[in-house]
């Protein structure tokens, strides 16, 4: 039986559903909502960090996808082997809509549904943010087990734990060094990349990283 946090009872419901539908947004509004943020584009960072690190062919994992913005931003580099995992089932429903000749499923960050090391990257954006510090070690736990080589993570960032509010809920967001937490969970990654991105428009930072397991 699978556990049902109180984290994932919103996220699988109208609450969560919400959220896929404000965030329906095209790969062209996608970048153009980056470039308000942060000054670049989401297809800009992507390349920074992935163009040089892995093969086209690599298989790779998004551990909640939601609509599959991110993975559509990955097939139009070139990459093509590529899956997607995500708790709320109309995003699921949406995504496949969206993209072809991508796995997708239903599923938990909890219990990761392959084979150790069977990804040669796993990434989240926007998801261990949602995670509660209680839990979350088990979900970089499941990251770490699938992945035979990289970590790619894009979080919002702070020194130290810290809850935020999120849209009048408590305990649906935190912030964190998340890259810290994987060092401390883990002993045999390194940091291949970092980039911090500082919102234009307030002081708040968002992480943008890149590990790599050495053993």
């Amino acid at each position: 039986m699978v556990e049902i946090t109180p984290q994932m009872k919103y996220w699988m419901g109208k609450f969560g559903a919400e959220y896929t539908e404000r965030n329906n947004l095209s790969l062209e509004e996608l970048d153009s909502l980056y470039i308000k943020n942060y000054g670049i584009s989401r297809t800009a960072l992507d390349n920074e960090f992935l163009e040089d690190a892995i093969m086209s062919s690599s298989r790779i994992l998004e551990v909640g996808s939601n609509i599959g913005n991110q993975i559509l931003l990955l097939q139009k580099m070139g990459f093509y082997n590529i899956y997607g995992i995500e708790l709320q089932s109309y995003a699921v429903e949406l995504s496949k809509q969206r993209t072809n000749e991508i796995n997708l499923i239903q599923g938990s960050a909890f219990n990761i549904p392959f084979k150790d090391g069977f990804f040669d990257l796993v990434f989240t954006s926007g998801l261990l943010i949602h995670i509660n510090p209680s839990d979350i070690n088990r979900v970089l736990r499941e990251i770490y087990r699938c992945t035979n080589q990289y970590i790619w993570g894009f979080e919002y960032w702070s020194d130290d734990y810290s809850e935020v509010i999120y849209r009048g809920n408590e305990k649906l967001l935190w912030k964190s060094d998340f890259v810290k937490l994987y060092f401390e969970t883990f002993d045999d990654l390194v940091l291949v990349k970092e980039r911090k991105l500082k919102y234009i428009n307030n002081d708040n930072i968002d992480s943008m990283f890149l590990l790599k397991k050495m053993r």
